[in-house]
């Protein structure tokens, strides 16, 4: 049986839906449903078992059938949360102690981690001194990372953390202001006709501010090759290896929709400091893990997110921002 934590959220879903798509239905999901309406997420996927995550370790040693991998999807993903005790417990403490379980039951363990790591440094290999986080959520991910890190040559099997770039795709409704800018963007130019980008920061013209856009069916085919392979243990970047500015994206976005304009606005007070004006995934290292998967261009994301999004948006009206 496969574990999904945070299998109620947007790349979590994702996990279940491919699963299904090979065949697999013996899958816990993991998450929190306090917000009822990331129900929808899972509707049409097909699952075994559930828990709720403050249940988790309780529920450990009484499960029915053994597990086969542990996919750690689950976390406080909001950049700007500023209570840092929270997302130590969520992000660090949580994800150190399902490691431990994994490892005295030699179960592959593939977690979630982050570019935010990153900061301002504009160094994208996965080593120590390219790692200088801005906000308390990227320091949460290092922290875990760094975890690994310092026991890499004890671990047993399959330990593998993939820092996610800026994952885009369907089923991004319900994150709201962590809505990838792909998806914002599209939301803005449907229902506003207008695309609102940030003036210049960190060197950058206004708009040319740069993502690397990493299309969400990557990242799902990244998590189960590592989970159904033989043993790997390190920490890797999982983009697409290209940026793109924001300007592009909206021009792709716009002549998709077949009308739209660009307006800047000023950058919000207080968030420079915090703010990645550019990434860009290095993929040396997965690559010569075996990851041979073309990656998604962001044209060809956007082509495929489309149909989805106008439908979601339609469904979540009133449940929250998505800027």
């Amino acid at each position: 049986m496969f574990m999904v934590t945070g299998g109620a959220g947007f790349v979590g879903s994702h996990i279940v839906s491919a699963l299904n798509a090979r065949g697999t239905s013996d899958i816990l999901v993991v998450d929190d449903l306090t917000r009822g309406e990331k129900f929808k997420n899972l509707a049409t996927c097909q699952i075994a078992d559930y828990l709720d995550k403050r249940d988790l370790f309780d529920a450990l040693d009484s499960l029915e059938t053994p597990l086969t991998a542990i996919l750690h999807q689950g976390a406080c993903t909001d950049t700007l949360e500023s209570d840092g005790r929270y997302l130590m417990e969520n992000n660090f403490t949580f994800s150190k102690r399902l490691l431990a379980y994994a490892q005295r039951e030699q179960i592959p363990f593939i977690y979630a981690s982050s570019a935010s790591i990153y900061g301002k440094e504009g160094r994208f290999l996965p080593e120590a001194p390219n790692e200088r986080p801005v906000n308390a959520y990227g320091y949460s991910k290092l922290a875990f990372d760094q975890y690994v890190r310092a026991r890499i040559d004890r671990l047993q099997g399959t330990v593998v953390g993939l820092r996610y770039f800026n994952v885009f795709g369907p089923r991004e409704a319900l994150k709201g202001r962590m809505a990838s800018m792909v998806y914002q963007v599209f939301r803005q130019v449907r229902e506003g006709g207008v695309a609102r980008l940030f003036e210049g920061t960190d060197g950058f013209e206004d708009g040319e501010q740069r993502r690397d856009f990493v299309f969400v069916n990557d990242v799902v085919e990244a998590n189960l090759f590592f989970a159904e392979g033989p043993a790997r243990r390190g920490i890797y970047n999982l983009g697409s290896g290209v940026s793109h500015s924001f300007n592009d994206l909206a021009r792709l976005v716009i002549a998709r929709l077949g009308a739209g304009s660009i307006e800047y606005i000023p950058f919000p007070a207080g968030l420079e400091p915090c703010y990645q004006s550019l990434t860009e995934a290095d993929l040396t290292s997965l690559r010569e893990a075996g990851f041979a998967r073309e990656m998604t261009s962001l044209a060809v994301g956007i082509e495929d997110c489309l149909q989805a999004w106008a439908p979601e948006i339609s469904a979540t009206e009133g449940v929250g921002s998505s800027s």
